[in-house]
């Protein structure tokens, strides 16, 4: 595949126009990192772009994403492989971010060969368990004619689900950092990459919780089936509301669950050095909102019904950015903002 058009800047443009959120968000990481997490998260959403085109049969998508994967697996990346992915998927994707990215696949992994071997080496761990929990998701949830509800069997494959789409990353950014930031050469892997894990499916678990009711609209029921009967229901049983206060003790396990997840993914946080200001906020923002969230679930009586979401105002959302960084990302104020919102938790 060519190598040319490899600028760092080029890889902005492309960030800007597939998600200008995102991108701003890495502008607050440290320099060294910035490229090597900006491409693994454009190659991440392209395959969450394959895994989400609807108008496409099911196993298209899964022919699509087994292509992703293997440029990651093969010895080396096949522009013939990025070509098909594009004809086949561009055209029935309506939104024009997402086209540009399917259009700029060649151009992401022409700047992908020439990072950092050891870098290239972290994006292609990473890549295909995403990939593969997102095949995951579809072999669990196929194409459906008729309007049931499918939901994952046991408490263990919500568990690798959850660190197949999120956890991973959490794995995936320490080890990232831990190469390239002096200032933690301190951090024992063993330690902090178990934690970053557990940050990651924090996270993975309390959108799944806040989307409960929207995914089962969709067929989708990520509750597994495995609990829901310890409290004599069926997946399809909650898309009646009423049927909230009978689901509410699996759904308090799961809140628990995500709790515990989120207090060592804050442990995480608390663990980068206050110098590293930029890494510090990078990771106290979602975690702070993650935990928001969570505490305004599990004050939430209508969890199932899709008319309520449960969503972090925007105006909160910006009052965090801004206490957090106006501070510097100072611990005593993250953590007396963390002890409170956890003492709200009912």
């Amino acid at each position: 595949m060519s190598q040319s058009h490899t600028d760092p800047y080029l890889l902005q443009t492309i960030l800007k126009q597939v998600s200008r959120s995102f991108y701003l968000t890495l502008t607050v990481l440290p320099s060294s990192v910035r490229s090597q997490v900006g491409l693994a998260y454009l190659f991440a959403r392209a395959a969450d772009t394959i895994a989400d085109t609807g108008e496409l049969d099911h196993d298209i998508r899964l022919h699509c994403l087994r292509r992703l994967k293997a440029q990651f697996t093969d010895s080396q990346t096949e522009t013939a492989d990025m070509q098909s992915i594009q004809s086949l998927v561009v055209p029935s994707q309506q939104k024009p971010s997402e086209q540009v990215l399917l259009k700029e696949l060649g151009r992401c992994f022409a700047f992908y060969e020439t990072m950092d071997q050891g870098d290239q080496q972290l994006i292609a761990d990473l890549l295909p368990t995403i990939i593969e929990g997102m095949e995951f998701d579809l072999m669990q949830f196929p194409q459906r004619v008729d309007s049931g509800v499918t939901a994952l069997p046991t408490i263990k494959d919500l568990d690798y689900y959850t660190y197949a789409v999120a956890g991973c990353v959490g794995e995936f950014w320490t080890k990232m950092m831990c190469r390239h930031l002096s200032r933690l050469a301190h951090w024992d892997p063993s330690v902090m990459v178990p934690m970053g894990i557990q940050y990651g499916k924090g996270l993975q678990l309390v959108n799944i919780l806040k989307d409960v009711a929207q995914d089962l609209r969709l067929g989708r029921c990520y509750i597994p089936a495995s609990l829901l009967s310890e409290v004599q229901l069926v997946p399809s049983d909650l898309l009646e509301p009423q049927n909230a206060q009978q689901f509410r003790p699996i759904f308090r396990r799961l809140m628990s669950m995500a709790l515990e997840h989120l207090d060592q993914g804050w442990r995480y946080t608390m663990a980068i050095p206050s110098l590293e200001i930029r890494l510090r906020l990078a990771c106290m923002w979602p975690i702070l909102i993650g935990l928001r969230t969570l505490q305004q679930l599990s004050l939430a009586p209508h969890h199932l019904n899709p008319a309520l979401p449960v969503k972090v105002p925007r105006g909160e959302v910006y009052r965090i950015i801004a206490a957090t960084t106006l501070t510097g990302g100072c611990g005593l104020v993250g953590t007396a903002y963390w002890g409170y919102l956890r003492k709200r938790m009912v």
